[in-house]
């Protein structure tokens, strides 16, 4: 059952420490979900499409500041090389192959930090995984999910 976080005058209510509800980044008129055993925050939606694709963005951003667009295509193709050698290979690698074999930088950039559909589209598997350490992974992703 979904309750609501209300303020509770004389009624009858369930009060739990500000602490608590803090921790789970809920106030008033925020949602709880009651079970026969506990009481608990409602799960979170998932990421809407702009939400994801940002998250993508982000994640591209980091690895373009820190990496040169050299480094960024050696990686990339290899990748890329590896990936068909192991048979997982889908058509927005060839566009990706095309682009870090053959275009300019301000294309690479352009791609990997655009705002447009054809971006957002191929940052949806992107070659260039596998550059960033795991802890700036994990926090931009801790960062996304808030």
């Amino acid at each position: 059952m979904k309750i609501e976080i209300r303020r509770v005058g004389n009624s009858l209510g369930i009060i739990l420490p500000k602490f608590a509800l803090d921790a789970w980044g809920l106030g008033q008129g925020d949602y709880l979900e009651l079970t026969e055993r506990s009481i608990r925050p409602c799960a979170k939606p998932a990421f809407s499409h702009e939400t994801l694709d940002e998250h993508k963005r982000r994640l591209a951003c980091a690895v373009a500041s820190a990496f040169t667009p050299r480094l960024i295509r050696a990686h990339s193709v290899a990748n890329l090389h590896r990936w068909r050698q192991n048979g997982v290979w889908v058509s927005a690698y060839a566009e990706w192959q095309e682009i870090m074999e053959g275009s300019s930088d301000g294309e690479l950039f352009a791609v990997m930090l655009g705002r447009d559909e054809h971006a957002n589209r191929l940052r949806q598997s992107p070659p260039y995984v596998g550059l960033l350490p795991r802890e700036a992974v994990r926090k931009l992703n801790e960062e996304a999910a808030g």
